[in-house]
């Protein structure tokens, strides 16, 4: 009987000096987990030596609204990239399945299978006046391919989004394959 007495008591005085007044515990191990320091994004502290909290930019990043793409979203811009943009790409077999299935899913829908303007979009009348890729009034290079690609023109958007600078580069030569084949 003293023995089990004595174990309750142990139990008794292990379990009240786990918690504390404020009913959490006494200890913590590791504080600094819980209460953290926290800065805001270029506020003053002393982690660094010019005590800003952050470096601009961070090496290997590109920053937010900069584009790598050098031609601007306007007439002028369209005309120099339809002139000078070349692919810098080139593309097997397996690359051009892959800019047919793109193309489908992204272009198909309105510029057809073949280019040809007539996409499920246009027959519905949904959408009108897509014009063939082989008609004579429109020049159209692989340099006006991608700028239109990455920046839209008239109704159609961007798909700068949607699509990586290769992927643009692969549909662009799958434009460009339909073009000449509708041409001939």
């Amino acid at each position: 009987m003293k023995f089990n007495i004595k174990i309750l008591f142990l139990i008794t005085v292990l379990i009240h000096s786990c918690w504390s007044d404020k009913g959490a515990p006494n200890y913590e191990y590791m504080p600094n987990m819980y209460k953290s320091l926290s800065y805001e994004s270029y506020t003053e502290n002393n982690l660094f030596e010019d005590n800003l909290s952050a470096r601009l930019p961070v090496e290997g990043t590109i920053p937010r609204g900069y584009s790598l793409y050098e031609y601007e979203d306007t007439n002028e811009g369209y005309e120099t990239a339809k002139i000078d943009l070349n692919n810098p790409y080139k593309f097997n077999e397996q690359d051009m399945l892959k800019a047919k299935e793109l193309y489908t899913v992204y272009c198909g829908v309105c510029h057809g299978t073949k280019g040809a303007g007539q996409g499920i979009l246009v027959k519905r009348e949904k959408i009108l006046g897509i014009p063939s890729y082989a008609d004579q009034g429109r020049a159209i290079t692989s340099g006006s391919t991608y700028h239109v690609i990455y920046y839209g023109k008239n109704t159609m958007g961007s798909y700068a989004n949607q699509l990586n600078e290769k992927e643009r580069w692969m549909v662009t030569s799958y434009v460009m394959k339909l073009k000449s084949e509708l041409s001939k």
